[in-house]
C-alpha cells in the first residue's frame, strides 16, 4: 500500500481526501503546518507528498524547497492559485505536477496513480546506463554526472533527460514527453515540459540563449545532441 503526506491546512478538505484516498487503497496522513512538514516525511517515509501552497508557517513553495533535497518522490501540488507564474515557480523548485482546486476527487487519484506508475516503471526497469562525453546516467540509481560532478535532478527532470538521451539525434516531440514523462496527453497550452526542459539545460551548462546540449525543434519538440558534451 502507498503512503500519501497530505500537507493541508484545511481540515475539512484534508479529512475527505484523506477518505476518499483510503477508501482506494492508500495510507494517507495529514500534516497542517509547514514548519513541520519535513519532520512528518523523515518520521512517515511517504511515497508522495500532496502538497497545498497556502500553508501557516513555511508556505508550499517553501516547503517544496526544503524537502526537495532528501525527498526523491513525487510532489503533487495543490493550489487555488491559476497563475502561470506559481505552477512555474512550483515545478522550478521540485514539484513534478499540480492540480488546481476544487479538483474532482477522481481526477486527483488519476495524477497520484501516474506519479507512482511512472517512477515504479522507471525503477522496475533493467540496469541501465547512457554515456556522451562528460555526461554520464545511471538508471538504475537515478543518478547523473556531469565532469565527474553529480547533477542534483528531480525524479520528472532524470526521466526527460534520459527520454531525450535515450533518442539522441532525434527529434522527441512535445507530445509524446507529455504522454511517457507527464503521464498525460498534451493539451497545447501545459508548460511544464517546456518548465523542464530549461532547468536541465541551466544544471547542464547548456546555453540558455542558444542551447547547444538540448536544442528546441520549433514546432516539434526537442533534440538531444549527442556530440555536444565534450570538455
Amino acid at each position: 500500500m502507498s503512503k500519501v503526506l497530505l500537507v493541508e491546512d484545511d481540515l475539512r478538505l484534508a479529512e475527505l481526501v484523506q477518505s476518499y484516498l483510503s477508501q482506494h487503497g492508500f495510507v494517507v496522513e495529514v500534516q497542517g503546518h509547514g514548519n513541520e512538514v519535513a519532520a512528518h516525511c523523515q518520521r512517515f517515509k511517504p511515497d508522495l507528498i500532496i502538497l497545498d501552497l497556502m500553508l501557516p508557517g513555511l508556505d508550499g513553495f517553501g516547503v517544496c524547497r526544503q524537502i526537495r533535497p532528501s525527498f526523491a518522490g513525487p510532489i503533487l501540488m495543490l493550489t487555488a492559485r491559476q497563475s502561470d507564474i506559481d505552477q512555474v515557480l512550483g515545478l522550478e523548485l521540485g514539484a513534478d505536477d499540480y492540480v488546481i482546486k476544487p479538483v474532482e476527487p477522481r481526477v486527483l487519484l488519476a495524477r497520484i496513480h501516474a506519479l507512482l506508475r511512472r517512477r515504479q516503471a522507471t525503477e522496475s526497469g533493467q540496469t541501465h546506463e547512457l554515456s556522451f562525453g562528460q555526461l554520464q546516467l545511471k538508471r538504475r540509481a537515478r543518478e547523473a554526472f556531469l565532469a565527474g560532478e553529480r547533477v542534483d535532478l528531480t525524479s520528472y527532470e532524470f526521466d526527460l533527460l534520459w527520454m531525450l538521451a535515450a533518442h539522441a539525434g532525434q527529434t522527441v516531440r512535445r507530445e509524446e514527453i507529455h504522454q511517457q514523462v507527464i503521464g498525460r496527453p498534451y493539451d497545447g497550452l501545459d508548460r511544464t515540459v517546456d518548465v523542464r526542459v530549461s532547468h536541465l539545460r541551466k544544471k547542464l551548462n547548456d546555453n540558455t540563449e542558444t542551447p547547444f546540449r538540448i536544442k528546441t525543434v520549433w514546432g516539434k519538440g526537442y533534440l538531444f545532441v549527442a556530440d555536444a558534451w565534450s570538455a
